[in-house]
């Protein structure tokens, strides 16, 4: 998904180096046969890092950088503004070729409309280095533990970009303080299960995700990723909003994905696009709807009753 334009940052604060930050997701795009090509990404990662960091200290933005460790160890950073325990948090994630320097950018912004925010990755994206696993939605939770004497956790929204959005939604139906989730294009089942649609994906995206979830091959990685399928019970559970910006010429997410969706969820929208993945060529209108929501959805404050009020943190849970 293409990097969300100007950022709102304070009025006197220049922008952010777009050249560096909104060309990385491209440069970061895995390609496991060209290890040439793996020592630019990781070259091309580490700049967009360095140059955003600079720029959100020279700018005063208030952006604070977090460092962290993920419930297998592995290391990530993510990005925060307006971190507050008696906020709100609104956690933002980008997909599989989408790093937070993309998103971060729009943090200034979400502390003015009362929100702690923080801007994370995807495991095995940016410098998150981890596999991208079936168990990966632990991460997200576990993000809420951590940020739990810095934000009302226990009012967490998710603005959770295509299979980011799929992760979201699992994390959702295991921890009941996630009270919202808004997506974009994210995978749910038929993804990977169907192998009809399977030969329509395209190559950039089985590579991207063969190095993501640390498979040796396209044969070992359809094998994985079954498990990543939410079932019916599963969805069953979502007793939450849900906001789902869909594109009608989706290359890689299938259309039944959708009336899977709608046949589940007691609470669903959905924004169509005549557009291809993450619909590229309705950013303006997709930004303006996803925040419409988002905000709709904190005005009226639906909190919905779940179950286990005040979950278990993730250090004591079974896997």
């Amino acid at each position: 998904m293409p990097p969300p334009g100007p950022p709102y940052g304070p009025p006197k604060a220049a922008p952010p180096p777009t050249a560096a930050t909104s060309s990385t997701p491209a440069a970061t795009t895995p390609s496991p046969a060209s290890p040439t090509h793996d020592d630019d990404r990781r070259l091309a990662q580490q700049l967009g890092v360095t140059t955003f960091d600079t720029w959100r200290r020279d700018a005063g933005t208030g952006i604070e950088r977090l460092t962290l460790t993920d419930p297998d160890g592995a290391p990530y950073a993510c990005w925060a503004a307006g971190l507050d325990r008696d906020k709100p948090l609104l956690v933002v994630c980008g997909g599989i070729v989408s790093v937070k320097e993309q998103w971060a950018p729009l943090l200034p912004l979400l502390r003015k409309l009362g929100f702690a925010a923080v801007v994370t990755e995807l495991p095995g994206v940016g410098e998150h280095d981890a596999p991208y696993r079936p168990g990966s939605w632990r991460t997200l939770s576990d993000l809420l533990d951590r940020l739990a004497t810095r934000a009302d956790v226990s009012d967490t929204s998710f603005l959770a970009l295509s299979f980011s959005g799929h992760l979201a939604l699992r994390t959702a139906a295991e921890d009941p303080r996630v009270r919202r989730v808004l997506t974009v294009g994210a995978p749910v089942a038929d993804f990977f299960t169907d192998t009809q649609w399977w030969p329509r994906v395209p190559r950039i995206t089985v590579d991207t995700l063969t190095r993501l979830t640390g498979s040796a091959d396209e044969t070992e990685l359809r094998a994985l990723l079954p498990e990543f399928a939410l079932g019916q019970d599963l969805l069953a559970g979502l007793d939450l909003p849900v906001r789902y910006v869909a594109s009608a010429r989706d290359e890689i997410i299938p259309p039944r994905e959708q009336a899977l969706l709608r046949r589940a969820l007691p609470d669903v929208k959905f924004k169509v696009f005549d557009d291809v993945h993450g619909s590229p060529a309705h950013l303006g209108a997709m930004r303006r709807w996803l925040f419409t929501q988002l905000l709709l959805l904190r005005i009226t404050r639906r909190r919905v009753t779940r179950q286990h009020t005040s979950p278990t943190p993730l250090s004591r849970r079974q896997p």
